[in-house]
């Protein structure tokens, strides 16, 4: 029996081999599996950190590294919680072969995706898929310490069956007043009731979950994809991004250094531009921040329009040539992007930009 670790116990290092001594279904090809040092060392690590792991696969030894999904209060144990994605070599090994009892090298913690040292502030926690992980670790931390939170925690899956931790966070939401849980999926599961949002995140649904994202430092984890999407919406409604952190799947930051720089574009309302209006012989100019819907009207010229938030699809226009930048809300399909379609109401001009109006 691995011993509990005593009040003055020395720290965790990774000189010792961690022991798996619990696994946990979360999801399909989801697992969290606990680690304890063997010696009763106590385990201390910031909510958010990752831990990387030696794992003896056919073939030779891999390094993965995985964020920790436990809560910091305890020192007894961390737990991880991977997602084996199709061609996994690492995790699929682990889901398949590491149980109670096995012991592995561990390197770690480390990362700077983690909360400060005083998390007293109002938090907007978005995530998809396993990327969930580290703000399972900063939800239970701010929850175990015994006063109520103020956290909007939105989550992200395929389906309700693959919505991870779904069980434990509606728990911890149950006993205290600040968690609030808002799931988006992409689709139902068969002959299951789904009540919640579907589809892809928008900002529409970001603001009829958290009507004070604004007042908010969010924390985002997920595909690069995602997170590119959750960059747009919180640019296009004027959020601080210095109140952003983000950390990535495919590398975690282990060092100031290294924490991504975003390429983002955002708008310069001193920037000028025009648009062509072809059909109807007009050139207008504007800037960077106007919407084609706006210069449009300006001009003097219709463009049909509903909800003016790019939900409806009703301001639809092809565009000839140059460059918008558009953050729609689920009103216009991909292939009508690649065919030259424009939502007018949320499409700003780069430049000079011709529509066929």
């Amino acid at each position: 029996m691995i011993p509990m670790p005593r009040e003055d116990a020395p720290v965790w290092s990774d000189s010792e081999e961690l022991e798996c001594v619990a696994t946990v279904p979360e999801a399909p090809n989801v697992m969290t599996f606990a680690f304890r040092p063997p010696s009763g060392a106590r385990i201390w690590f910031r909510a958010g950190q990752f831990i990387t792991l030696d794992l003896p696969v056919p073939g030779g030894n891999v390094q993965r590294t995985y964020t920790i999904s436990s809560s910091p209060s305890t020192s007894a144990f961390l737990t991880v919680t991977v997602k084996a994605q199709e061609g996994s070599i690492g995790t699929r090994w682990m889901l398949d072969n590491l149980r109670p009892g096995a012991r592995i090298r561990a390197y770690g913690p480390a990362g700077h995706f983690h909360m400060p040292p005083q998390p007293d502030g109002k938090y907007l926690f978005i995530s998809a898929g396993s990327g969930v992980t580290p703000m399972m670790s900063m939800a239970a931390f701010l929850w175990e310490r015994g006063e109520d939170p103020d956290i909007a925690f939105v989550h992200c899956a395929h389906s309700p069956n693959n919505i991870i931790f779904r069980q434990k966070l509606e728990y911890m939401a149950s006993r205290v007043s600040g968690l609030k849980l808002h799931f988006v999926v992409g689709r139902d599961d068969p002959y299951t009731v789904w009540t919640g949002y579907r589809g892809r995140l928008t900002s529409l649904m970001l603001g009829l979950m958290v009507q004070d994202y604004l007042d908010r430092d969010v924390y985002c984890c997920g595909p690069e994809g995602f997170m590119e999407n959750v960059r747009e919406i919180l640019i296009s409604l004027g959020y601080d991004m210095d109140k952003y952190h983000q950390e990535s799947f495919a590398a975690p930051a282990e060092s100031r250094a290294e924490l991504t720089e975003f390429d983002d574009l955002v708008l310069d309302e001193s920037a000028k531009a025009s648009v062509i209006f072809a059909k109807s012989g007009v050139t207008s100019d504007c800037f960077e921040t106007d919407t084609v819907l706006g210069v449009a009207r300006a001009s003097g010229l219709n463009i049909p329009s509903g909800c003016t938030f790019g939900l409806c699809g009703t301001c639809k226009v092809r565009k000839r040539s140059g460059d918008v930048h558009m953050v729609h809300n689920g009103g216009i399909s991909d292939e009508d992007i690649e065919a030259g379609y424009i939502l007018a109401c949320c499409s700003n001009p780069i430049g000079t930009v011709e529509v066929e109006i």
